[in-house]
């Protein structure tokens, strides 16, 4: 049997030392720990399997949320997540921004300007 999901919330955990050789994770609960060093959480790249983490409550995460990062910088760097901190990786992604070019027509449905 392979590991598959780790729940280590709440354990005062400051490093994921290690946690590589769970090549088949799929799912890391680890909240309200100490990850505090943004290069533990680059450790979790060597999960290929990982679609739901859960570190908020960690110091690193705290940081980087007051800072407008925390979400994007995640995602950006574990491109195979599907949940992050208990939401869909899909709900976190800002909406594509709408460019008004000021000529007067409105956009159809599809987004595509018809003439």
């Amino acid at each position: 049997a392979t590991l598959t999901q780790l729940w280590i919330s709440y354990n005062q955990i400051e490093r994921v030392s290690g946690i590589q050789a769970c090549k088949r994770l799929r799912v890391l609960y680890m909240s309200n720990n100490k990850i505090k060093d943004w290069a533990e959480v680059e450790k979790l790249v060597e999960l290929p399997e990982l679609v739901d983490l859960l570190l908020v409550g960690n110091p690193i995460e705290e940081r980087l949320t007051k800072e407008g990062r925390w979400k994007m910088d995640v995602i950006n760097l574990l491109t195979q997540l599907r949940r992050l901190d208990g939401k869909d990786v899909f709900d976190l992604e800002p909406a594509p921004a709408y460019v008004d070019d000021d000529d007067g027509d409105k956009p159809s449905g599809s987004g595509v300007r018809q003439e």
